[in-house]
């Protein structure tokens, strides 16, 4: 019996143990040693004390964000249940494992990824790359293809990866056995604007169409519950975690709203970040911002009237919306037009309020040298006047000098560090002090 083939997912690794002369197979002992001592970083828990510019992605994790994952010895993360299908697969099996994050230590926005990957034929591995620069608060994932760079929109001190495996209708599915991200050499220069947030989210009408499928298992790997709460985008690059709410989006219908996390893929496209500038668009960049490209197709014979699969386009379908979010939330009762808000600043009504993600104090000033004034505790939420520029604070890695105002209980006002709030880094506050 011949052993399986190893394929190059693109960027990837390729181990070839066999032919090597004999004083190379004396020295590979060696040479493997001396690569681990180059490419592995420290634990996520010691990369908040000094900076980190390549790791080995942690694939051992049991816990977090996965479905459908089997573990193997040595590290290895492949398709547990190769009978699990999900309709954004194309009737393929699925699973998805998001590994740790892992702190940087320092601002960066550029990163390579290397892979050791055992690609079956007609199958898929997709490798994608997300950032924060504040708790809470992400930017949208980016496919990490070849060896081409992925560049975050921002730069960021916490970075996570997420694997997604698409297996064969026969069973067969990627199995991965090493990931390693670097840092690029050369950092883009961020933007006048990086890492500050719009005063509101772009708001686009679509057409939306009910998911239902209930029992159906969504591209985050979330069982889709009756009455369920979540929508559709046809684009990863918003696919939320399966109970989470990083990405999300605000419908409203003939005057009732609600704010609904992204839970799924589709409709009709997998690839269509339509919401987002063309020339930051994943395809389809000839469209203009806002526009679907199932809409283009169905309105005006785009791509000849077909998707990305080659199907011909029935609907002009944007957004796909769970039973729950469709009839409860909108009291819709057909398909139909609706106003969405991309990535809302709050869950509706206009942001007065702000939520702790941690104790912190409350100072007199925007300093920790002040005098504490009261205090804020995880989970709880509070009146926010303003915010101001501060001393720099840092806390689980991450870095930020806003301070938000906080009006006090025995009159006057105190100022808490924004790093301890939910949301940016001002916690949703659009006014300055």
């Amino acid at each position: 019996m011949h052993p399986s083939p190893v394929r190059r997912w693109p960027g990837a690794t390729t181990i070839r143990p066999r032919g090597l002369p004999g004083h190379r197979r004396a020295a590979l002992p060696f040479l493997l040693a001396l690569l681990a001592c180059t490419l592995v970083a420290p634990s996520p828990a010691a990369a908040g004390t000094r900076p980190v510019s390549d790791w080995h992605v942690d694939l051992t994790s049991t816990h977090g964000d996965q479905r459908n994952v089997a573990h193997g010895s040595g590290g290895t993360v492949t398709v547990e249940d190769p009978a699990l299908r999900t309709p954004s697969a194309d009737g393929r099996s699925f699973a998805v494992y998001t590994a740790p994050v892992v702190r940087l230590g320092r601002p960066l926005s550029s990163f390579t990824v290397r892979a050791v990957a055992r690609i079956p034929a007609g199958s898929r591995l997709l490798v994608e790359l997300r950032g924060s620069d504040h708790p809470d608060t992400w930017t949208e994932w980016r496919e990490a293809k070849g060896a081409d760079a992925v560049r975050l929109s921002r730069e960021v001190s916490v970075v996570q990866v997420r694997l997604t495996f698409l297996g064969t209708p026969g069973g067969g599915a990627p199995t991965v056995s090493d990931l390693v991200v670097r840092a690029t050499p050369r950092q883009p220069a961020p933007s006048p604007q990086a890492g500050v947030a719009a005063a509101s989210g772009p708001t686009y009408r679509l057409f939306a169409t009910r998911e239902g499928l209930v029992g159906g298992t969504t591209a985050n790997g979330h069982v889709i519950r009756e009455r369920d709460h979540f929508v559709a985008l046809p684009s990863r690059r918003m696919l939320a975690s399966d109970g989470g709410r990083e990405y999300r989006v605000r419908l409203c219908y003939k005057g009732r709203c609600e704010t609904a996390p992204v839970w799924d893929v589709g409709p009709w496209n997998t690839r269509d970040d339509y919401w987002n500038p063309p020339a930051q668009r994943e395809t389809w960049r000839d469209l203009p911002q806002g526009r679907p490209e199932a809409q283009a197709a169905f309105q005006n014979g785009y791509n000849g009237g077909l998707d990305e699969f080659g199907r011909r386009v029935a609907n002009p379908a944007g957004i796909d919306v769970a039973d729950g979010t469709f009839w409860d939330g909108l009291g819709m009762t057909g398909n139909d037009w609706v106003d969405v808000t991309f990535q809302p600043e709050d869950d509706g009504g206009g942001r007065t309020t702000v939520t702790a993600w941690a104790d912190a104090n409350v100072r007199s000033c925007a300093s920790t040298e002040c005098d504490r004034a009261s205090t804020v505790s995880a989970g709880e939420s509070y009146p926010a006047n303003c915010w101001t520029i501060g001393q720099k604070v840092t806390a689980e890695g991450y870095t930020s000098d806003k301070w938000v105002q906080l009006p006090l209980n025995a009159g006057g006002v105190g100022y808490v560090s924004g790093i301890y709030l939910k949301g940016d880094a001002t916690g949703g506050v659009t006014r300055q002090c």
